[in-house]
């Protein structure tokens, strides 16, 4: 019992949070994006723009699920904390890259 009180203590806040602020991360960058376009082709589905908002929004989510677990490794400090950092960030680049492409794969790229 004890191990998981102190792997508890060591994560940066509830997975919850992380999940709900990469989540949103997510949802803010695709609806940016959604925003800025025009008229759809009328050879679209009618609910094409559903895609890429919840597939944006997962993959946000699961870089706050990747940013929560590098929370142990955060919390010894000194370069530990700088390369969790820089992994939190690159997987979360990469992640909102594969979300585009696969949420706007067949309307806007194809």
């Amino acid at each position: 019992m004890a191990a998981i009180d102190t792997a508890q203590r060591n994560q940066s806040g509830p997975l919850g949070k992380r999940i709900l602020q990469g989540a949103g991360v997510g949802l803010i960058i695709v609806s940016t994006f959604l925003l800025q376009t025009g008229e759809p082709d009328p050879t679209w589905n009618k609910y094409w723009v559903l895609r890429p908002l919840l597939v944006m929004t997962f993959a946000g989510a699961m870089s706050g699920v990747f940013y929560y677990l590098m929370g142990n490794m955060r919390s010894k400090g000194g370069w530990h904390t700088v390369l969790a950092n820089v992994l939190s960030f690159v997987v979360f680049a990469i992640g909102m890259w594969m979300g585009m492409v696969l949420g706007f794969a067949g309307t806007y790229w194809h």
